[in-house]
Order: C-alpha cells, then sequence, then structure tokens
C-alpha cells in the first residue's frame, strides 16, 4: 500500500498503461505493472494532451509543469534547470513538461500566452505560476510553494 499523499499517476512512454508509483520509491527506477520497462522519474517526465488531466488529477505530489516549445529559444535556455529539478527532487514532487505546439488546446485552457510558463499544481489544482525563462533558483522557488522542506 502506498502511504496516502505519496503518490504518482504516470503513463508508461513504452505501453501507454497507467501506473501507480510510490513516491518514496521513484529513485529505485521503478518499472512499469505491464511492460515492465522503466519508468524514469528523475527527469522530466512528458505529458501530452490525453495524459495530463488524470496524471494531475491523481498525483498526490506537487507537480511542476514546463509548458514550453521545441524552436523556443528562452526555453531551451530553461531546459538544463528543469533537468536538474527533476533530479533533486524526485520522489517529492513530479517535474513535467508539456509541448504547446502538440497540445494547443490544452495550452490555451490554461490560458498560455507566452513560452516558457511554468505551472505548479498541487492536488489537482494550480498553486503558483511564472511566465518567461527563470533561473533554478526562481524555479526551486515556484516549487517550494506547493512541498515542505527536505529533512
Amino acid at each position: 500500500m502506498i502511504p496516502a499523499g505519496q503518490a504518482l499517476t504516470v503513463r508508461c512512454q513504452f505501453c501507454q498503461t497507467w501506473n501507480r508509483v510510490d513516491g518514496a520509491r521513484a529513485a529505485e527506477r521503478p518499472k512499469c505493472g505491464e511492460c515492465g520497462r522503466f519508468i524514469l522519474l528523475d527527469r522530466p517526465y512528458t505529458l501530452h494532451e490525453d495524459s495530463f488531466a488524470r496524471t494531475i488529477a491523481e498525483t498526490e505530489l506537487p507537480v511542476l509543469v514546463d509548458f514550453y516549445a521545441d524552436w523556443c529559444g528562452p526555453c531551451k535556455m530553461m531546459a538544463p534547470y528543469v533537468d536538474q529539478l527533476a533530479a533533486r527532487h524526485t520522489g517529492r514532487a513530479l517535474i513535467a513538461k508539456l509541448n504547446t505546439d502538440l497540445a494547443p488546446q490544452l495550452s490555451g485552457s490554461f490560458g498560455i500566452r507566452g513560452i516558457p510558463t511554468t505551472i505548479v499544481f498541487k492536488g489537482g489544482k494550480e498553486v503558483a505560476r511564472q511566465s518567461g525563462a527563470i533561473p533554478f533558483s526562481a524555479l526551486e522557488e515556484l516549487l517550494q510553494r506547493a512541498i515542505p522542506p527536505a529533512a
């Protein structure tokens, strides 16, 4: 049984099966319950229009989403910071990316008018937002609005 408040709900990037992962064990490279391949949570998790809502709603840990596009210069500048944040907060938060060019309807529903835009969700609700490229320290501060400090 996964402790309350620590589960992540993510879809396997290989077989598309939904998995519930214990956040406390996320750094141990959990495997998909269907295909047995690793679900890599120590790097940004890719979201799509058809996986976004369920992941945000059912993940008990905070979820930071980087709304970006491949052609965006500021997005490319911020990408290493998003990677670093994912590695640092494995099991304490889900760090995710959503390509706005591949998810225009979803991006529009969140009022994304400029990229990169970073939104933090907790309990399925938006708790923090920042538009524009920001340094690692500002990303960390944004995420801290939704998670308690490390012990």
